[in-house]
């Protein structure tokens, strides 16, 4: 199995996770929930969606360079470093 492979694998259930997260959103709106808490649950949607994308996105990066050379570990550390940034505070 291809990092790709094993990226994609996890970003599944993850993705499934935040469909429910959102249908549970949905519902607290059809029950006229707060507006603070929608604003804190669509927060944690937002946030897991980000991750997904960063991984995603990381994972593009890291299959170009290979195209033009190998992925070293240092290169590879880097991105998944990167990836760790921009999770956090993208």
């Amino acid at each position: 199995m291809t990092d790709w492979d094993e990226k994609r694998a996890a970003m599944v259930p993850r993705l499934k996770r935040a469909e429910g997260q959102i249908r549970g959103v949905q519902r607290m709106i059809e029950s006229g929930e707060d507006c603070e808490q929608l604003a804190l649950q669509m927060t944690a949607v937002r946030r897991a969606l980000d991750k997904a994308f960063f991984e995603m996105m990381a994972c593009a990066v890291a299959r170009e360079i290979e195209r033009h050379q190998p992925l070293t570990g240092d290169l590879e550390a880097g991105v998944t470093e990167v990836t760790r940034i921009l999770a956090k505070y993208g």
